[in-house]
């Protein structure tokens, strides 16, 4: 079988862009394996007209509209490999194998479960990454944030921005930072905790010191790793990120995009929505201009 585009991942951005090409009227294939990235994730927040609908609804909606074009095709299925080349490629199903004249990948990430006991359990509900997606609910609650060594560059800056919900802020730095230099800071309504933290429970974060402190909402980002087809491509990245041209979302390498959480700390449905669309149209146009209609 013979596509124009194929679009590996189910997601926002896979779906907007299948959307965007489906109206474009390109043969389309979206592969969707599952389980979405934010499996704990309950309520998606931030995209208008749909602020609190449920992720698994989102998606459901979103293939009922992609069902009015008959060029558009959704599978439940992974993708194991790509070869080939832009114009040519060669994407392994577990059902066997079709060509596409281009690749959008659309991914996202795979977030690290830390070994800290309580970390997993409390995931994505009691420990988050946006309080943009979670800081309403929570508004003026008892707020944490849980330092790890790769977001040293941002814990202060992020430590600032959580006081815009809520005046009662722990920084748990882990020693990942210098404590001098956070308290140098002196950022107002922030608190800093140096001791090593031990167990997650919920309600609260319990110290190596024995002091159990009391948290309503924690907030983490925990290292994030790229999913084994993509890492297979040999794609350049940025930070662990894939590197796209900015307007066309194109990778480096030719024929294959990448929209999405891959792509970008700024993480989120509308973000990633945003992403799929532009990537879209710029692989519409290159198409068009190969093959009119």
């Amino acid at each position: 079988m013979n596509y124009d585009v194929v679009i590996v991942g189910g997601g926002p951005a896979g779906l907007s862009a299948a959307l965007a090409l489906g109206r474009a009227r390109k043969r389309v294939l979206v592969c969707d394996a599952g389980p979405r990235r934010n499996a704990a994730a309950v309520h998606i927040h931030n995209f208008v007209t749909r602020d609190g609908t449920p992720p698994e609804e989102f998606r459901q909606i979103g293939r009922q509209q992609l069902a009015t074009y008959p060029n558009v095709e959704v599978r439940d299925t992974g993708v194991t490999s790509i070869g080939g080349s832009r114009g040519a490629f060669e994407v392994a199903l577990a059902s066997g194998t079709i060509t596409a004249r281009r690749i959008l990948l659309c991914t996202g990430m795979i977030d690290e479960m830390v070994p800290l006991p309580g970390f997993r359990e409390l995931w994505g509900h009691a420990i988050v990454q946006c309080p943009y997606c979670h800081g309403w609910e929570a508004r003026d609650q008892r707020w944490g944030y849980l330092a790890f060594p790769h977001v040293t560059s941002h814990l202060l800056k992020f430590a600032q921005h959580l006081r815009g919900w809520t005046r009662d802020v722990t920084v748990f730095t882990q020693g990942v930072v210098d404590a001098g230099e956070v308290h140098a800071a002196n950022i107002p309504n922030v608190r800093i905790e140096v001791a090593p933290v031990t167990r997650l429970v919920p309600g609260a974060v319990e110290l190596a010191t024995g002091t159990s402190v009391p948290i309503d909402l924690l907030f983490s980002h925990p290292p994030q790793y790229q999913v084994p087809l993509v890492t297979s491509l040999g794609l350049a990245l940025d930070d662990g990120m894939v590197k796209v041209e900015p307007m066309s979302r194109e990778t480096s390498v030719p024929g294959i995009f990448a929209a999405g959480d891959l792509t970008t700390r700024a993480q989120g449905a509308m973000f990633a929505a945003a992403a799929g669309t532009q990537a879209a149209t710029a692989i519409n146009l290159e198409l068009t201009i190969e093959q009119p209609l």
